[in-house]
Formats: C-alpha cells, sequence, structure tokens
C-alpha cells in the first residue's frame, strides 16, 4: 500500500492541464462493445479505474491498440460473450462500478449482459435498480443469483423500444439503458434522464457511430433504433471534478495557478459556487485563472443574510463529486457554510481527520456538516491519514498541502483511481510531495 509524504505550507505557481474526464471515460469505453468497427478514443485519462476497465474489454476480446499518450482504438469484431460466466470475469468485474455499464452494450448486441456487483467507492448505498429496470422495460428477462451476487440480463432477438420514467435522474442508469436503446427495434422514451455533459457527450458520439438520439442535453431523450452502428473517432472532455479540485488546492494554498483548457461551456454552476466561497475565478480564453489570495476569501451569505448551503443534485445542480473539495476549502474561509450531500449517506465520514488537523467542523448528521472557517488565522495541523475514497483522498490531500508540518496519507490508490500522476502533477507547481 502506497503513502504520500506532503510538506504543507508552501505556496504554488504555474500551469496544470486537466485530464481527460474519469466519469466520461468509463461510459464512453463501452460504447466500443456496440459495433465491429473501430473506435478511436482520444484524451483518455491513464487511472487506475479507466485502466481496469480498459483490461476488462480485452478479456473479453476487444482488440486494443495504443495510438500513444491518452489515444487508442478498439475494435470488438471478435467478442468472447462466454467470458462473462467465467470465475475471472466474477473477480475482475467486481472490482469496478465502471463495470456495469458493459451490460447495456452486451444485451443490445449480443442479447446478454452479466455483471458481478460492482466495487469502487465506500460512500454509501448506490442502487442499480434504475439500470436493470431500463433493460426490463426494452423487454430483457433479469436474474439474480444471491449467493455470488451476480446479476444478469438476457433477451432473444432485439430489444423492444419502450417509454420509461426513470425512477432517479442516475447517469450510470441513463447511459446504460440508452447504449441498449439504441439498437432496439422502435423508439425508446427516455424520461428523467440524466442530462449532464458527460451523458451528453455519450449521446453525440453514439450519434456519430449512426444512432438516432434527440433531446440530448435535456431530461428527455428519445431514441430511434438502428440495427447496426459504425465506428468513429472521440475525444473525451477535460474532467470538470479536477478542475474543481485545482481550484479548490489555489485557495487553500494561497496559490496562483492557471488551469488550461478547462471548456468552459462544460462546467456548469461550478465556478459560481466557487465564487460564492469568495475564491477570486477569472476566465482568459478556455482557461481559469485563479491568484494568489493573500487576503483570504470570505464566503457570501445569503441575499436574506443566512448562512450559505451548498448542496449537490443531479446536473445542471451542483456534482456531489465536488462537496468533499467546497467542504475542505471553507475550512480556511471567513464565516461559515452549510455542506449538505443529499446523495450518499457516507460521504462526510472523512470530516474527522480534517477535525484532528484542527479544522472547525460539526458533523450534524450522515448527510449534513457546518464549517467554521479559520480565515487563515489558525493552520491546520500535519497529521497522518488514510483515504477512504477518492474524492475524500484529494480533499485530504489538499489539507495537507495548505498544512503547516510534514503529513502522511495512507491507501493512495484510492487517489490513483481517480487522479493521473497526481504527485508529479503537483511537484511541477512547487508542492513538496513524494510517492513512497
Amino acid at each position: 500500500m502506497g503513502t504520500f509524504k506532503i510538506e504543507g505550507g508552501h505556496r504554488l505557481k504555474g500551469a496544470i492541464h486537466p485530464q481527460g474526464a474519469k466519469n466520461e471515460a468509463l461510459q464512453i469505453l463501452c460504447t466500443v462493445l456496440l459495433t465491429a468497427e473501430k473506435v478511436t478514443i482520444n484524451n483518455i485519462p491513464d487511472i487506475i479505474d479507466v485502466n481496469k476497465l480498459i483490461k476488462l474489454l480485452g478479456n473479453l476480446g476487444v482488440k486494443i491498440q495504443q495510438n500513444g499518450t491518452g489515444s487508442i482504438t478498439f475494435q470488438a469484431d471478435e467478442v468472447n460473450v462466454a467470458y462473462l460466466e467465467t470465475e475471472a470475469f466474477k473477480k475482475e468485474g467486481g472490482s469496478l462500478r465502471g463495470s456495469i455499464m458493459i451490460v447495456g452494450p452486451l444485451l443490445a448486441r449480443f442479447g446478454k449482459g452479466y455483471i458481478p456487483k460492482p466495487g469502487g467507492d465506500k460512500i454509501g448505498r448506490r442502487r442499480l435498480d434504475t439500470h436493470f429496470e431500463g433493460f426490463m422495460n426494452l423487454g430483457a428477462k433479469f436474474r439474480y443469483n444471491r449467493e455470488d451476487h451476480f446479476y444478469g440480463v438476457e433477451n432473444e432477438g432485439r430489444l423492444k423500444g419502450a417509454y420509461m420514467l426513470l425512477d432517479e435522474a442516475s447517469v450510470t442508469g441513463t447511459a446504460n439503458i440508452v447504449m441498449a436503446a439504441v439498437l432496439a427495434e422502435g423508439i425508446t422514451t427516455i424520461y428523467n434522464a440524466a442530462c449532464e455533459p458527460y451523458l451528453q457527450q455519450l449521446c453525440k458520439m453514439l450519434n456519430s457511430m449512426g444512432a438516432k438520439i434527440t433531446g440530448v442535453g435535456s431530461n428527455l431523450l428519445t431514441i430511434e433504433g438502428v440495427e447496426t452502428l459504425g465506428g468513429c473517432t472521440h475525444r473525451i472532455l477535460p474532467d470538470m471534478v479536477e478542475i474543481g479540485s485545482w481550484i479548490g488546492l489555489a485557495a487553500m494554498t494561497r496559490s496562483e495557478i492557471t488551469i488550461k483548457n478547462v471548456s468552459w461551456e462544460n462546467l456548469g454552476v461550478i465556478p459560481s459556487v466557487f465564487r460564492k466561497l469568495g475564491i477570486t475565478l477569472e476566465r482568459r480564453g478556455d482557461d481559469i485563472f485563479i491568484p494568489e489570495h493573500k487576503d483570504g476569501y470570505e464566503v457570501k451569505k445569503d441575499i436574506d443574510g443566512s448562512i450559505l448551503t451548498v448542496a449537490d443534485a443531479p446536473w445542471p445542480g451542483f456534482t456531489p463529486d465536488l462537496l468533499s473539495i467546497v467542504l475542505v476549502v471553507a475550512t480556511q474561509a471567513k464565516g461559515e457554510v452549510l455542506i449538505h450531500q443529499k446523495m450518499f449517506e457516507s460521504r462526510l465520514f472523512f470530516v474527522d481527520k480534517l477535525i484532528d488537523m484542527g479544522a472547525k467542523i460539526i458533523l450534524c448528521d450522515p448527510h449534513r456538516a457546518v464549517v467554521i472557517g479559520h480565515n487563515f488565522q489558525s493552520e491546520l495541523k500535519a497529521t497522518v491519514m488514510s483515504s477512504p475514497d477518492i474524492r475524500a483522498g484529494i480533499s485530504l490531500l489538499i489539507a495537507a498541502l495548505s498544512a503547516k508540518g510534514t503529513s502522511i496519507i495512507q491507501n493512495i490508490e484510492q487517489i490513483d483511481r481517480g487522479y493521473e500522476n497526481i504527485d508529479e502533477r503537483l511537484r511541477a507547481i512547487g508542492a513538496k510531495i513524494v510517492r513512497e
């Protein structure tokens, strides 16, 4: 198990380039199973979760050709569907939550899709009902083996288009159903669909392969099924969660940082939420410039003078993946912030580590925490801690970089699951961080 040794309290300076979006990559990679033709994907992040999915595709028989950094061509013309019923697949598929999204493409093209109960972050219950109810609406038969937690859907012939109202605007659920519906017979209508930029990217990519999807960007998708899809070339967007992480890092360390090529039009409310925390962001072309906050940053109260509340919500609301970052940033703000994590009941449980570092945080319940900012009048203290999940891990790393003294973060594989070569990239802008 690796660790990071971090000497905090240093101000950073320079430019940083965001990686390709992890959450988009996990969806986009699964589309290669929908066609026998070549699909080239660019700006793929080199991170553990994405690499696991690429390996899984290879074990399914997908041909993989590395073109250069971040660019891979896939061809799924000889898929070994029998691999889905092996013990090796049960172990491999269960180690990655993103593996659930191979089910829709496999069901649509080969008439069957199986998956063990997926792994991933331990941030609370993450139900799969939306996925399988969608497949059943398309005519598939569902089965579940309780002994080894193995899910399966099967169908003879083509799936049948249908109208469905999703019980929740699940991003991965919507993606999975869309990938199944593009090869179904007839019209599929999905209401209460997720509409975040990465789902839009998926739909645009599928349309470039010959699919017929309308309503992209809204919560009402209409899909006219086609018999086959062709190949395409697709580029993954920059990772909005990583961009938010760098904004938080700049503020907490009072550093001057430029984040390059952020795709502003796909950031939604992210910049405005950080501005509410008092952080200065400048748009320079497609870059974000964060100046050195020598005098700190002051939280803006609501219009009626009440405490600022930052809550997550389905897109175009604020992404839950950045609430951990906002919480850490609030520890050194001037003012108070209520963090309301609505979607996952275990995501705030890392705050005890921040409290050990001297942060003033009241954990009200599993979903809410009040943060009283220090306004840099009191520094966080270095400590030894362990990364419980990807987003809590990067938040603790930001706290360590701002703290006085040398901190140790254990279980950094959790951070590596979502952030590419993060120690090297941080050292390039002046951070004192060593991987051990």
